[in-house]
């Protein structure tokens, strides 16, 4: 997909069964773009599995390329094709109508310029239809033709062409008031099975005078000159040659002639905007290192300049410590630097983003462990409007607050696709939860600054005489929980220990008084919990705690708040039943009763912990026995004396 003068990237999308596939393979076949073999193969595939009329090819077939594309008649992967017609280039993304595969059209979204929006003439605009056309102008699309297809099913009437292209025109005056720029878009009738209409106007419809589809490609702008963008070279890969090796022996000939340095080293990436010239100096952020461009290597082959979408490895006079996720730009167009950013995100989890929850953020900077501190709000799609929300739903599309372990160069993702683009992972399952767009840093970034203190958590610990950790005890209502946590704290109390218990119910009758049992407020529970932990560790205690804690995610993120080897997760794995049985507080019995929504167990998930440190059963062992277990791992975790 890399950048060409001449080159057009777009993509097609809309509902399910709006005919999208068929569109593009019909308008490869009309412009010349298939072979014989090609259409010999599609027309024995249109006879064996195609869903067309008989005597018509199924030209969805040359897109859907997955068997199971095929055996339901439905686009699922982005489908990528090259083709030219006219003397012009093309890249198109053929990109699934249902729902469930957003994440994908999204993603085809993301490379693209311009977007046919096929709309079937016969159902008008659908939901997903809105939600592709908002996806689209979220994206720095800025040239969409609307393509109302299936004309030949309503005989060609103009009236239906007509009051679908209003609904389409909604749109579009919809997204403007949302605040997007404005949007270059028209509208055209088609029939995708028929070919009508796509490069040459069709009879039966002499009463439109716009363009034909191909008409509407070829008279779309040349994408961005590859020098009006400032230089943006993420560095994804440092390649290091030893003096000795057998690779700096063939590669000093070509690449290395005078060094004389033990390494040779270069920094490899692609470029996301502007353009590196040999001989340029250059400013590498977040360091602020500057240097000259020595060498660029395109492959194997030295170049002069490079620029947008060119993978290459430049090398530079002098030695510096440059690593994996730095940024490269010229000294006087240098990106904005925060770690807080306000973002927009498109959903793509089965589970529901809540406010409170990590993930590692993937971008031009490598991978940051990243919070998502607060969701402001949902985009409905029926109106376009903003709505107050608690959290976000699969293939919700929402803006939030994002802060990031550390802070970053970018740009805004208008400016700058390449460094203002970022996907958030689940850190536990490695799925792609969310793909965002930063729209800009919260000013309280620049205002709010680490204050250095003397005093610090290891001096602490030292006075203290111990070394500070957190006992992060997690299981079912009634498994043992607070029982165990009280006998270990007297127990370390015994010991001279100084400690500090930390208690579910306890908490809420005072710092959490003010939550209640939701998924997004049990996730906030746990992260002010984690942060007070954080605290009490570097005032150098021993921290017991005794929380349900059911999500993964959430113990996961007090675990990477602390230093390493701090965190030790007991998991007090004593039966449902068993915890049922003894009901102590009669909490499951108002659960089982209806009473008591969100319960843990029984109408709410608890997701057990894939490897705790310690795992224990209150109901085949005593709570002396499992203090002992407990003192015996914190001696080998933590040296406890």
């Amino acid at each position: 997909m890399a950048a060409d003068h001449g080159m057009v990237r777009f993509l097609t999308c809309g509902s399910v069964d709006d005919g999208k596939s068929t569109l593009i393979g019909h308008l490869l076949a009309l412009t010349g773009n298939l072979y014989a073999d090609q259409l010999q193969t599609l027309e024995q595939e249109s006879k064996r599995i195609g869903t067309t009329a008989e005597g018509l090819l199924d030209y969805s077939l040359l897109m859907d390329g997955l068997m199971a594309e095929r055996e339901q008649g439905i686009t699922i992967d982005v489908a990528y094709r090259y083709f030219s017609a006219v003397g012009r280039k093309f890249i198109v993304a053929d990109t699934p109508g249902h729902e469930q595969y957003t994440r994908n059209m999204a993603t085809g979204a993301s490379q693209c310029t311009a977007a046919l929006i096929l709309v079937d003439v016969t159902q008008g605009v659908l939901p997903q239809t809105r939600r592709h056309a908002l996806i689209c102008g979220l994206l720095g699309i800025r040239h969409i033709l609307f393509v109302i297809n299936k004309m030949d099913r309503v005989d060609w009437q103009q009236n239906r062409f007509i009051a679908v292209q209003e609904q389409c025109a909604q749109i579009i005056r919809e997204l403007e008031q949302f605040g997007l720029p404005p949007l270059d878009n028209a509208a055209a009738p088609v029939s995708a099975l028929l070919g009508a209409n796509l490069t040459s106007p069709a009879s039966q419809m002499d009463w439109h005078q716009g363009p034909t589809v191909l008409d509407w490609l070829l008279n779309l702008p040349p994408e961005i000159s590859e020098s009006a963008a400032p230089l943006r070279l993420p560095v994804q890969y440092v390649v290091k040659l030893a003096q000795d090796s057998d690779q700096w022996q063939a590669a000093s000939a070509q690449f290395a002639k005078d060094k004389t340095s033990g390494t040779w080293r270069a920094y490899a990436g692609t470029i996301a905007s502007g353009t590196i010239k040999k001989g340029d100096q250059i400013l590498v952020l977040p360091s602020g290192v500057q240097a000259n461009v020595e060498e660029i290597l395109a492959g194997d082959t030295h170049v002069n300049q490079a620029g947008l979408g060119t993978a290459v490895a430049i090398t530079l006079q002098g030695e510096f410590d440059i690593k994996r996720g730095d940024l490269i730009c010229h000294p006087d167009q240098r990106p904005e630097q925060s770690d807080l950013f306000k973002v927009r995100l498109v959903w793509m989890d089965e589970k529901p983003l809540h406010a409170g929850r990590s993930y590692h953020c993937i971008g031009a900077w490598g991978s940051i462990t990243a919070e998502l501190l607060r969701i402001r709000d949902r985009i409905d799609l029926g109106s376009y409007q903003q709505l107050a929300t608690s959290h976000l739903g699969c293939n919700d599309i929402g803006e939030a607050e994002l802060h990031l372990a550390q802070s970053i160069p970018y740009d805004p993702y208008q400016q700058n696709r390449g460094t203002g683009s970022l996907i958030l992972v689940d850190r536990i399952t490695n799925t792609t939860a969310a793909c965002g767009m930063i729209l800009h840093a919260l000013r309280r970034a620049e205002n709010i600054h680490w204050q250095t203190q003397q005093v610090t958590s290891e001096v602490r610990a030292q006075l203290m005489g111990q070394h500070p950790c957190v006992i992060w005890l997690t299981g079912l209502s009634g498994s043992g929980k607070s029982t165990i946590a009280n006998a270990l704290e007297q127990k370390l109390a015994e010991r001279g220990k100084h400690t500090m218990l930390l208690d579910g119910d306890n908490i809420r009758h005072g710092l959490n008084r003010d939550l209640g049992f939701t998924e997004a407020d049990r996730v906030e529970n746990i992260r002010r919990i984690g942060e007070v932990a954080k605290l009490m560790v570097d005032a150098g205690l021993i921290v017991i705690s005794a929380f349900i804690s059911p999500y993964r995610a959430e113990r996961e993120m007090v675990r990477q708040l602390l230093p390493e080897g701090c965190f030790i997760e007991v998991y007090v794995s004593t039966p449902l039943e068993e915890c049922e049985r003894r009901d102590v507080k009669g909490l499951y019995k108002k659960a089982r009763a209806g009473t008591i929504p969100n319960f843990t167990g029984i109408n709410a998930p608890y997701e057990e912990p894939e490897d705790p440190t310690l795992a224990l059963d209150s109901s085949t062992m005593t709570v002396e026995q499992a203090v002992q277990a407990i003192l015996q791992k914190m001696q080998l975790e933590v040296s406890l004396n």
